[in-house]
This record gives structure tokens, sequence and C-alpha cells, in this order.
């Protein structure tokens, strides 16, 4: 059984920066996708960032170049750096294990961007 635990959220202002992680159990982390996602109030769930087993990356166009993604897989933990947050990026970051078939989620963590 895989459980993650995120931290990092909070409040901050627009233009201000965040670093969100995630702390996997269990033994396949290494060999797993790890993924942040996140959830607006009334909007469905959006993958933001996520990164192979062997290092590459994705992100959706709007994360390009202000969040990065990284693992530490001597730690089971997987980071999400976030700079120049806009208030759109208000939302619930979950974290995501896939491995084959299989998902796993933790529950969460808000991140508030106002002034």
């Amino acid at each position: 059984q895989v459980q993650l635990v995120e931290s990092g959220g909070g409040l901050v202002q627009p233009g201000g920066s965040l670093r969100l992680s995630c702390a996997a159990s269990g033994s396949i982390f290494r060999i797993s996708v790890m993924g942040w996602y996140r959830q607006a109030p009334g909007k469905e769930r959006e993958l933001v960032a996520r990164i192979f087993s062997g290092g590459s990356t994705n992100y959706r166009d709007s994360a390009k170049g202000r969040f990065t993604i990284s693992r530490d897989n001597a730690k089971n933990t997987v980071y999400l750096q976030m700079n120049s947050l806009k208030p759109e990026d208000t939302a619930v970051y979950y974290c995501n294990l896939a491995y084959g078939a299989i998902d796993y989620w933790g529950k969460g963590t808000l991140v508030t961007v106002s002034s």
C-alpha cells in the first residue's frame, strides 16, 4: 500500500513562490510516474506536471516556464516549485503516483494566491 502526504501549500501573493512536497511510502516510488494535479472550486481536476522514472517531465501549458517538478528517489519525495504565481493557480494540489494501471492519491494541499 502506498501513502502520499503533501505539504507546502498556503497563502501567497501574486508573483510569489511556493514549493510543494509529496512524500511517498512504499518501495515503488522510483519506478513510478509522479504527478501533481490541481482542482479549483467548481472545476475538474487537471494535470499540472508529471515526472517519469527516468526524469523526463511534462507540464500543462499554463505551468511551463513557471513551475518545475523534480523528484528525489533517495527520499521518496516529489516536489513542485511554483514561481510567478497567479490568482488562477489557486486550487487544491494533489500528488499522484501512477504504477501501471494503479493510481494513488494524496489528500491534497491548498494553494491560495491572493493579495
